[in-house]
């Protein structure tokens, strides 16, 4: 491709880039303080789904990883393939929290436990950690929405072959990216002892 028709692709995509930066973070919101049953449709909360989007995290993780390793072999056509199924991961992970939240009532940080008791060591342990998941729950939640159009516009330097616009806002993004990947099964891990059966 030559300079122009690369700016072109770039320049092409710009607005759609915004609007869905925009879009998902006010769709996710919206949809997340939707409960079906407000509507009367009677489904049982998709309990299922935590674990399963907190593995695509985590595979999400080792794609980034795999893709950088890739890329630093020299392998470009392993690591375009590696970064869209990262991508894939990452859309997926969203359709299914939005589905489980959707299905399901809130669970809040240090309630009742599935065993449906808390002694006096969990309660201890449930106030002291709760600064700590929060810290990690809320630069988890700020810089998902911070990473759409950073992952995006990077994604779209690749493919209009500006290698070294695409390198230098990659060496911010993979950071970013695999941070909330990985704070996504953090957040998980921690707050999973309390989901309800």
């Amino acid at each position: 491709m030559n300079s122009q028709n690369d700016q072109t692709l770039e320049k092409k995509f710009k607005g759609s880039i915004i609007a869905v930066s925009i879009i998902i973070p006010i769709a996710v919101a919206v949809l997340f303080s939707v409960k079906l049953k407000d509507f009367g449709i009677n489904i049982e909360p998709l309990t299922f789904l935590p674990p399963i989007y907190a593995s695509i995290n985590a595979a999400t993780a080792l794609l980034l990883i795999m893709g950088v390793l890739a890329i630093k072999n020299g392998n470009r056509k392993v690591h375009e393939r590696i970064m869209t199924l990262a991508i894939a991961c990452s859309v997926v992970f969203l359709v299914m929290y939005v589905a489980y939240h959707m299905s399901a009532d809130s669970t809040k940080y240090g309630d009742i436990n599935a065993d449906g008791i808390l002694d006096e060591t969990e309660l201890a342990n449930a106030g002291s950690m709760r600064m700590v998941y929060f810290f990690i729950l809320i630069s988890h939640i700020i810089l998902s929405v911070a990473i759409i159009p950073m992952v995006l516009f990077t994604y779209v330097r690749a493919l209009a072959e500006r290698f070294d616009k695409h390198k230098k806002l990659a060496k911010i993004t993979f950071p970013l990216w695999l941070y909330v990947a990985v704070t996504g099964v953090v957040v998980y891990l921690m707050i999973s002892p309390y989901y309800a059966n």
